[in-house]
């Protein structure tokens, strides 16, 4: 064999070896893409038969038990008065499990999912009955709030549960939203999960509203608004989610003749969805705005005035309105520590735009401090001298009324009078007297000065009518003041 021929034999066999090699790379990037294939398949249909519900539902029940829901009469109303009573005390007490209790056994439900049920089916008749019982219900729960928070001893009192039922945002909203298709959910499904229901009671919360705007009615128009306007959202929203449920689940739709009419419930249903929803939007964006900039204000104070040893902060005052910061200062700022601080909040992305207004106290510098501090020990200083002098002469005073008190004893002891003369005249004066005592007794009524009392002690002939011996007692104690030459006697019985 040739040079030349062996060659290209040896260029045939790289060829065959390359196109073997590229064969093997299609087949195995064919075997992965199956593989995918098989992967994507299995998560579809586990994900399918995990979130499916339709294949559960029980449409004729459902749409009978929504609709034995929806009158309200009878027990249903006494049910909504005592709820209403029970939501409004626990309100006024400030008790969130009395308000969870009271939104427990609310019937309001009813109506509201009456009303979603009525727009997804095309039933104009249910649509007007739910419409009706649930403005009654309403009416009834306001004119019940009312008399209560209008009436009520101390139910003026505006407490945090009904101050958080008074500006609603987007939050509500969602909350209302999926709270009204978990609802809705478990009302279709074969069994209805009765944990389902009462906790979305709980979580949408309709009694507490209606509540707070009784006590708007009766105190406060603007909670009356924003209590309303609460109820409002939770109220479309369940709604809502409750046509939406209803209509991925295919319920079958009532047939009508005009079927524009049926066209035309269903845009204004929509309509009134997004007008409710848009200010609640307004409101949760405001919401997250100012507590973004209540944090970087916060943050801020905490981090660069409050942990500057050499800045006394007196009080600060934010104006949201006007993108001003007040902050008072005791004692002189320094012009660096200023345009420290203005350069340090640009720093801070919400509160950049904010201008520092500083506010120093330049009366109480830190010289013009340690002077008075000065001035007061030397005032302090001067004081204990004084007190130092007037308490020794107290205690001088002290040792000469001690001795007075002594002398005044010894002269006491020395002047007693001799009792059997001086019982013997009493006798001879005073011939009903049977029993007679005296002696002299020392007393003090200040603890400090002593003083000497003469003490009588009498007895009496018993036949002496009370008013006798009063007198006779008056006549005794004149004569022994004669005597003994002590106006201070006491007579004892």
């Amino acid at each position: 064999m040739s040079e030349e021929s062996k060659f290209n034999f040896s260029e045939e066999e790289e060829k065959a070896e390359a196109l073997k090699k590229e064969l093997s790379v299609e087949q195995s990037k064919e075997n992965v893409k199956k593989d995918a294939q098989g992967l994507f398949t299995s998560i579809s249909k586990f994900l399918s038969e995990l979130l499916d519900f339709r294949d559960d539902t029980d449409r004729d029940a459902t749409i009978q038990a929504i609709k034995g829901d929806i009158p309200f009469k009878g027990a249903t109303a006494w049910i909504l008065i005592c709820s209403i009573f029970v939501a409004s005390i626990g309100l006024n007490a400030n008790s969130t499990a009395v308000v969870i209790g009271a939104m427990l056994i609310s019937p309001l439900m009813g109506p509201i999912l009456g009303i979603g049920l009525s727009i997804a089916i095309n039933d104009i008749d249910t649509l007007k009955k739910s419409l009706i019982n649930l403005v009654t219900m309403i009416v009834l729960s306001l004119m019940t709030a009312f008399l209560f928070f209008k009436f009520f001893p101390t139910a003026d009192i505006m407490t945090t549960e009904l101050f958080g039922r008074t500006k609603p945002d987007l939050r509500d909203v969602l909350i209302a939203f999926f709270g009204g298709a978990a609802l809705i959910i478990a009302r279709t499904k074969k069994g209805t999960i009765a944990s389902v229901i009462f906790g979305v009671a709980i979580a949408t919360a309709l009694m507490p509203p209606l509540c707070t705007a009784g006590y708007g009615l009766a105190h406060n128009w603007d909670y009356f608004i924003g209590a309303m306007y609460l109820f409002t959202i939770n109220t479309i929203f369940i709604a809502l989610a409750t046509f939406l449920v209803l209509k991925i689940l295919r319920f079958p739709m009532l047939r009508y003749a005009n079927s524009k009419k049926r066209k035309r419930i269903a845009q204004l249903a929509s309509l009134i969805a997004i007008l409710v929803m848009a200010p609640a939007i307004w409101t949760f964006v405001n919401f997250i705005t100012q507590s973004g900039l209540e944090g970087d204000y916060n943050n801020f104070m905490e981090t660069e005035v409050k942990s500057n040893h050499e800045l006394w902060l007196q009080k600060d005052i934010p104006n949201w309105e006007e993108k001003t910061i007040t902050l008072y200062f005791n004692g002189e700022v320094p012009d660096a520590t200023i345009a420290d601080l203005e350069n340090e909040i640009k720093t801070y992305e919400k509160i950049k735009d904010y201008s520092l207004v500083i506010q120093g106290n330049k009366n109480r510098s830190i010289d013009k401090i340690s002077d008075a501090y000065d001035r007061a020990i030397r005032d302090l200083d001067q004081k204990d001298i004084i007190i130092t002098g007037l308490q020794n002469q107290i205690e001088g005073l002290q040792v000469n009324i001690t001795n007075l008190n002594k002398q005044l004893e010894s002269k006491t002891i020395s002047n007693t009078i001799p009792f059997s003369s001086l019982s013997r005249d009493a006798k001879v004066r005073f011939i009903d007297l049977e029993y007679f005592g005296y002696s002299k007794m020392l007393e003090t009524k200040d603890f400090i000065n002593i003083d000497t009392v003469s003490v009588v002690r009498l007895k009496w002939n018993t036949n002496l009518t009370d008013s006798i011996q009063v007198k006779k007692e008056e006549e005794l104690k004149s004569w022994l003041s004669k005597q003994t030459n002590q106006n201070n006697i006491l007579i004892l019985k």
